[in-house]
């Protein structure tokens, strides 16, 4: 369970204690559920992160509710938008490693997460990350009962694929742009873990490449470092 889950949680708990303690059974039993229903919903269960190359996990766990084409800052690509209900863990994470070259929080409204206008009047938080085989992108979505959006990361850190970035509280909404070339390996209506479901695969000439590019660069070092 995250920390949050304590701070939400505990108050209720140690109140119904002491409503049925002080014989307010009724209102006892009704708040230490509510407690129990916090602990739930701030779990933070271990994931299996795939390790094959090129593969670009869920960043949420959920149902996969819009896969559209999509430009981003001029360049063309696919949005999968995940759609977290109240009793989905929503602890994000990050869809590849890389480094978080962008953070920018966008105030907006609350509509219902299921709605097509959420991934862009909503308050959102949008994660821009730089992976070895290129850029990609994703939001944290406030929803309808979600009201706040979590992260625990900053501009500049790096991150491994699957690791825990943030978490958005009481129902959500995750988007993920890709550039074109990706392939997306999910469809409507699938329900995806995050960190462990593999929503697409970078194209295997991207990842060529991007080998081919280290093993350049580290030849150069090499070669600077001896002197030859």
């Amino acid at each position: 369970m995250v920390k949050e889950g304590h701070y939400f949680g505990l108050p209720p708990l140690v109140l119904g204690v002491a409503a049925y303690l002080a014989h307010w059974a009724v209102v006892g039993v009704i708040l230490v559920a509510l407690a129990l229903f916090v602990f739930y919903f701030f779990r933070d269960p271990e994931r299996a992160i795939p390790t094959e190359a090129g593969a670009v996990v869920s960043p949420a766990d959920g149902r996969i509710v819009v896969i559209t084409d999509e430009a981003h800052n001029g360049r063309p690509g696919k949005r999968v938008s995940i759609f977290l209900a109240i009793w989905n863990v929503h602890v994000n994470r990050s869809p590849e490693a890389g480094t978080i070259t962008g953070m920018d929080y966008r105030p907006g409204k609350f509509l219902a997460a299921m709605v097509a206008r959420a991934s862009t009047e909503n308050e959102q938080n949008v994660i821009s990350l730089s992976t070895a085989t290129g850029e990609m992108m994703f939001k944290q979505i406030a929803g309808l009962i979600a009201r706040r959006v979590v992260c625990w990361k900053k501009r500049g850190d790096v991150v491994a694929r699957g690791e825990r970035i943030g978490l958005v509280r009481f129902g959500s909404r995750v988007d993920l742009w890709l550039p074109t070339g990706a392939e997306i390996l999910v469809k409507l209506g699938d329900n995806v873990k995050g960190g462990s479901s593999v929503l697409a695969r970078w194209p295997a000439q991207a990842s060529l490449r991007s080998s081919e590019h280290q093993d350049s660069s580290a030849a150069v070092e090499n070669l600077t470092a001896t002197g030859t």
